[in-house]
């Protein structure tokens, strides 16, 4: 049995490691100087998310294969066996150095989808497709929302008929990040409308570059298009691409939502730390008002990092953490909505006229993206049934 390091050997084997693999984050550590880019999601052509994406992998690549990747993973697909936290350890080390930033594309695939694969693949489906995923050599997006589904996301209406040894698919997906980039897409398709809803669905890895799938951007109201909507149109896809059994696709999903609210408790806090020092080296006496809005941000993220810390905990301890997932969500999504209100406070006109000043109008980008968080991840309606309904027991809302 290979032995687990301490954490804080572990941390200073994972710092003299990337000494050697990287140049230390210095000039954006200072105020005024580097990028003051808060941006929630990124302004990219698709030339440039290309770029930026390749760039990304060829990092991520060089981690896993010095055996810095898939910390948590069996060695079989690379990894190294250690708990989960050790991730997040190691990530706290890394974001001293000048690396490229992942966008959401990667911890969609290594931190929702792989381990979904990991639960519900078959032997030769793990073999295929973890490592590959683990290394980003391929990178898979989530192809969930629709249009008239809304929030539900169990009112699924894109359809998978079977055809022998394989399916077909029609239906339309959106607000999809990195379709331009990914190799899959997670489906979630409707293969039984005669039962109910949560029934009747079924998941499917689909190639991106398939016959009959066409992605789209987004534009979004930042200026930028993030986000796609994917169209299927009579994609055929073999049963073998087939994740989990046919009509327990809701199951599949949840193992993938699970995981992505887990990873949600962490979001914003480095906008929030920005907003504090622009509060610090606010070149005039801060109001009375502003003093107590800073003091207020300053307290939200200490309580958000101890919320993601008792998730940590639980994975541990080798429990599935409850509330604090959901409790985490809705309180990274407001702890960005007052990270907004600090900023546009202390920066007044200048936060909506650029005059070419360093870390002032850059935080359109923020206030125009955050809203977007209320949304992604599960609607804070969402989470707020999760904790009415599982924590607090209070009667479900009426079936349809």
């Amino acid at each position: 049995m290979t032995r687990i390091p301490e954490p804080e050997e572990f941390r200073a084997l994972a710092r003299q490691w990337l000494t050697t693999a990287a140049r230390p984050r210095a000039a954006d550590g200072e105020w005024g100087s580097g990028s003051d880019s808060v941006a929630v999601f990124e302004n990219r052509t698709e030339r440039q998310e290309r770029e930026h994406t390749a760039r990304t992998q060829e990092w991520e690549r060089t981690r896993f294969d010095q055996g810095w990747g898939a910390l948590n993973w069996p060695a079989v697909y690379g990894g190294r066996d250690l708990p989960a936290y050790y991730e997040q350890l190691y990530r706290a080390e890394e974001a001293a150095f000048d690396v490229p930033q992942r966008t959401e594309i990667f911890p969609v695939t290594q931190q929702l989808v792989a381990p979904a694969i990991g639960i519900w693949g078959t032997d030769e489906q793990k073999l295929r497709w973890l490592r590959p995923m683990l290394r980003t050599d391929e990178l898979a997006c989530q192809l969930f929302s629709e249009t008239e589904a809304g929030s539900d996301l169990a009112a699924v209406r894109t359809r998978a008929v079977r055809d022998g040894d394989t399916w077909v698919l029609d239906g339309h997906k959106v607000w999809t990040s990195g379709a331009r980039v990914a190799t899959w897409g997670v489906a979630v398709c409707r293969t039984d409308p005669q039962v109910r809803k949560h029934a009747g669905i079924t998941v499917f890895l689909v190639r991106m570059d398939a016959p009959g799938v066409t992605v789209r951007p987004i534009r979004q109201m930042t200026g930028g298009a993030s986000f796609n909507e994917v169209y299927l149109d009579g994609v055929v896809v073999p049963d073998t691409d087939r994740l989990g059994p046919v009509g327990e696709g809701w199951r599949v999903t949840l193992s993938v939502l699970a995981a992505e609210r887990l990873d949600s408790g962490n979001l914003g806090l480095d906008n929030a730390d920005r907003a504090l020092d622009l509060a610090r080296n606010l070149p005039r006496p801060l109001t009375d008002g502003e003093r107590g809005r800073a003091a207020d941000l300053y307290v939200r993220a200490l309580v958000q990092r101890l919320i993601a810390l008792r998730v940590t905990g639980a994975l541990v301890a080798g429990r599935e953490p409850g509330a604090e997932a959901s409790v985490g969500k809705l309180y990274a999504t407001e702890t960005m909505r007052r990270t907004t209100d600090l900023a546009a406070e202390l920066l007044g006109p200048s936060l909506v006229a650029d005059t070419g000043e360093w870390g002032t109008y850059a935080w359109t980008e923020h206030l125009l993206g955050a809203p977007g968080y209320s949304i992604a991840g599960g609607t804070d309606e969402i989470q707020h049934n999760i904790l009415a309904e599982r924590v607090l027991g209070l009667p479900k809302e009426p079936a349809r």
